[in-house]
């Protein structure tokens, strides 16, 4: 994913000389489906032609051995070069600059349009790919990331919408509610009439003032940090894929999905520090800045402790909220470890979790690859099915016929499970007295 803006550059800058082709050889069993692959072209606006190598069978004829890995091929076929890892686009546009020189001059280049057109499926619902979720039981509101139409929409527990913030187009733009743009915003936290979003494919951290209807950046530079990040202040330090946000104590902190860390911020003084993880991608538990995480999507606390959801490592985790204290595994063994199983400690199998939510002592885990909703007992570290059939699909009804497209967050209010239905384009509603799950009809919007 976090090469995707650098392709989408070269696409733009040569558009007349550079074909992409995505393979997408997939690590987990979900992504190996043709339709959730088109899903996620949709998602993340690709218009480059896609190959299912559902087999790895053109990972290993290339000798691929990492995620992304680009393979630079010349107009007669070969392959001329590749590069493992992440690229900035100044260092691709470099390369592709003297490909494109070089070939001009041995008349190589074609530069006839292809015949290729991108169908990505329609949408019947006012929301596009939502992204997180968040009910304030105090204001009687709820918040969504209408994370692929660049926005958040405000409104009361029963749909009704109140307000619009941000104008719909991709932007890094602050100012008022109208004007302001955000990038693929996911995660929020709100204390009274400051909600606080994770502006992800930004990387800032963005503050939404709802009494003056206008919207700052608080931190971040606008430009994808590479590596381990350290401390820094405000809107000097650059960030990586700020995912999800949750507030203790006046910190912010955040999931920082990019660099496999959790940060903490304060929102008044921009002080920016790293809170858990090394940088390094797995599961170790140790000391927090020596602990391992992989792609923290989501964030929730008891007030004593964070627990995330580790994603790429399909785990649930629990950081110590003290500076001295340590990181843990609630569930989630291995990178290459993941399933939909059911159980205790170590035998429990997830598939790539990106929520996480803390109601009534237990975690609920929105495991995303699984079209789960799953009960987490942090004592016994007991995983338990709770809502969903497993099966992708869009059906209201009892919680145990009930079916998800990817969810990927929650949020608790007034007795009810609010919950971001991403592939459906959906908040589902699932009534806790009644046990029934409905879908949010949004009224207004």
């Amino acid at each position: 994913m976090h090469i995707f803006p650098q392709l989408r550059k070269a696409e733009q800058k040569y558009a007349d000389e550079l074909v992409v082709i995505g393979v997408h050889s997939a690590k987990f069993d979900r992504e190996r489906l043709t339709e959730s692959i088109r899903d996620a072209a949709a998602r993340y606006g690709l218009e480059h032609p896609i190959f299912n190598d559902r087999d790895f069978v053109v990972w290993q004829s290339y000798a691929v051995r990492a995620w992304p890995t680009l393979m630079f091929i010349d107009p007669n076929g070969k392959v001329i070069g590749s590069h493992s890892g992440e690229l900035p686009f100044p260092a691709l546009d470099q390369v592709l600059s003297q490909m494109v020189e070089e070939f001009d001059r041995a008349n190589l280049l074609n530069r006839q349009t292809l015949p290729f057109t991108v169908r990505h499926p329609k949408m019947d619902s006012p929301l596009a790919f939502p992204g997180k979720v968040l009910a304030d039981a105090t204001s009687r509101r709820l918040f969504i990331a209408d994370s692929n139409h660049h926005r958040l929409v405000i409104t009361d527990l029963e749909g009704h919408v109140q307000n619009v913030v941000g104008r719909g187009t991709a932007g890094a733009a602050d100012g008022a509610f109208e004007l302001a743009a955000f990038n693929w915003p996911q995660g929020m936290a709100i204390a009274g009439d400051q909600l606080y979003v994770a502006d992800t494919e930004n990387h800032l951290i963005r503050r939404v003032d709802l009494a003056t209807r206008r919207v700052e950046t608080i931190a971040g530079t606008g430009e994808q940090a590479r590596g381990q990040l350290g401390p820094g202040v405000g809107r000097s330090a650059p960030l990586n894929s700020p995912w999800d946000l949750v507030l203790l104590n006046d910190w912010l902190y955040i999931a920082m999905a990019g660099s496999h860390q959790v940060f903490a911020l304060n929102p008044d003084t921009g002080e920016l520090r790293p809170h858990a993880g090394s940088g390094a991608e797995g599961i170790q538990d140790a000391s927090l800045l020596d602990a391992w995480l992989a792609q923290p999507c989501g964030i929730t606390t008891d007030g004593k402790r964070l627990y995330i959801a580790d994603s790429e490592s399909s785990a649930v985790r629990w950081i110590d909220v003290d500076p001295a204290g340590h990181v843990g595994t609630i569930v989630g063994t291995d990178l290459f470890e993941f399933g939909d199983r059911d159980g205790s400690g170590d035998s429990v199998l997830l598939q790539h979790p990106l929520g996480v939510e803390l109601h009534d002592g237990l975690l609920v885990v929105a495991d995303t690859y699984n079209n789960k909703l799953k009960q987490l007992d942090i004592a016994t570290r007991t995983a338990t099915s709770w809502i969903g059939t497993g099966e992708r699909g869009h059906a209201d009804g009892p919680v145990a016929s009930a079916t998800f497209d990817e969810p990927s967050g929650t949020s608790f209010a007034d007795g009810r499970l609010y919950v971001e239905d991403t592939n459906n384009h959906a908040i589902r509603v699932v009534d806790l007295a009644s046990g029934q799950l409905s879908t949010l009809e949004l009224k207004g919007l």
